[in-house]
């Protein structure tokens, strides 16, 4: 049963639940769970967390998160090492050779999919659909497919399909475009300057028509929508979202642990959701912040259980 289940997702500290982290789950019913390198050690190890995480909620579909991208952003280089497959190789490769692209991108989206599979997740958080942008912070750099919106575009599209065939959900991220930002939102606040005309034209384009069930704001201040708010806690940025961009599905914040954000804890997670957020993410494990996020998250609405149920029936 979901619908007693919160608003929120939460990382955890190790290879194990600790009794205060099971006591925590069992008592706030976060909507998912998210994984990290330092929860991975092993295949056998990493599915004994998932099934103990599965059991507590009673629900072998219960959303279990990743960054699985490939390149340096790799939860899985304990297990496998994926350093060369980076988004920009497979950008590359798809200008150079389209044939070629199709073969290898599918084959790495199998493997990657038959690995989640194995140790019990079932949404990656992917594909980045951010420009690469010269000047910009390498925070995005070679996570990118490419500086071209209609390659990104694609590449999006065929990664979304080829990852829901091998039933695993994904997030479509930075919404609605990081890559002009100049400084790592996990350090800083990014403001970027353009026109809407211009953003509308080129960094919002790639996200456009996505079928994918997930989206996770930037930590980004687009000064000509809202001066003030990052994406992630603006009402004006969200709704443009919804109205203009047209994604009608889950959105779920960045990681509100991130120094993009200013306020304390609390008021981070408030301001989230009456920007219209729908889920918000803390990560890092710290419990004390959790139950910060925990007591001021909502109950799922019955937008996200429609929206988790039409997820959960790519699951098998």
């Amino acid at each position: 049963m979901i619908s007693n289940r919160k608003a929120f997702i939460v990382g955890l500290k190790s290879y194990k639940l600790s009794n205060n982290e099971k006591i925590f789950l069992k008592k706030h019913k976060p909507w998912g769970v998210i994984l990290f390198s330092r929860n991975i050690k092993s295949i056998n190890q990493t599915k004994t967390l998932t099934d103990n995480i599965k059991k507590i909620f009673k629900d072998k579909n219960y959303p279990i998160l990743i960054d699985q991208e490939g390149g340096r952003v790799n939860r899985l280089n304990k297990i496998i090492s994926f350093d060369n497959l980076t988004s920009e190789y497979f950008g590359g490769l798809y200008k150079k050779n389209k044939k070629n692209f199709n073969i290898f991108y599918k084959l790495f989206v199998d493997k990657t999919s038959y690995l989640l599979k194995l140790i019990g997740s079932n949404i990656n958080t992917v594909p980045i659909l951010d420009l690469r942008v010269k000047g910009a912070s390498n925070i995005i750099g070679d996570r990118s497919f490419s500086k071209n919106k209609n390659t990104v575009f694609k590449i999006g599209d065929l990664c979304i399909k080829l990852f829901h065939k091998n039933s695993v959900g994904t997030v479509i991220k930075h919404i609605p475009g990081h890559g002009l930002a100049k400084v790592d939102s996990h350090s800083f606040t990014p403001i970027v300057k353009k026109t809407v005309k211009y953003l509308e034209k080129n960094d919002f384009y790639p996200f456009k028509n996505k079928a994918c069930y997930f989206a996770m704001t930037a930590h980004v201040i687009y000064e000509k929508l809202d001066k003030h708010n990052t994406v992630t806690h603006s009402k004006k940025v969200i709704q443009y979202i919804r109205r203009k961009i047209g994604f009608k599905n889950i959105l779920i914040s960045d990681d509100l642990s991130m120094k993009s954000l200013k306020e304390d804890m609390k008021t981070k997670t408030v301001k989230a959701f009456k920007a219209g957020c729908n889920i918000v993410l803390h990560c890092n494990g710290n419990q004390k912040e959790m139950t910060i996020v925990a007591n001021n998250t909502p109950l799922i609405s019955s937008f996200i259980i429609k929206k988790t149920s039409q997820f959960y029936k790519i699951l098998s």
